[in-house]
């Protein structure tokens, strides 16, 4: 699954939180848990980064976050459902386009394996 070394540190610190945590929790408890796990393998992130829109020429912010942003270079989308759908996808992909930034993860916590709920995305 891990394709360079951030992305698999970065998976190795989510299957850290799952192992302690399993699933069934609000997508908010894994996010901070992650975002402290990160911390504690030094690995620079933004949580909850605003991502506006820009449209001919205007910025429009419409409120979209990126769930958390990895080292300015690699996207987490943290879900916490029973299946993953295709808009969760599209979300992913729509926000790495809007960004340029070409990796992104898209993390399903409701798994009774993580490795069950990881998807990787790269433009």
């Amino acid at each position: 699954m891990a394709k360079d070394p951030l992305t698999g540190e970065v998976i190795g610190c989510a299957i850290e939180v799952h192992r302690l945590l399993g699933p069934g929790l609000l997508e908010s408890s894994y996010k901070q848990c992650l975002a402290r796990e990160l911390s504690l393998h030094e690995i620079r992130f933004k949580l909850e980064y605003p991502l506006p829109i820009e449209y001919k020429g205007i910025h429009l912010d419409c409120g979209y976050r990126i769930d958390i942003l990895v080292e300015d270079q690699l996207i987490l989308e943290l879900k916490s459902v029973e299946e993953i759908q295709g808009i969760h996808q599209a979300q992913l992909l729509t926000y790495m386009k809007l960004t340029g930034i070409t990796t992104g993860l898209l993390l399903n916590f409701n798994k009774k394996v993580l490795k069950d709920g990881i998807q990787r995305f790269k433009l």
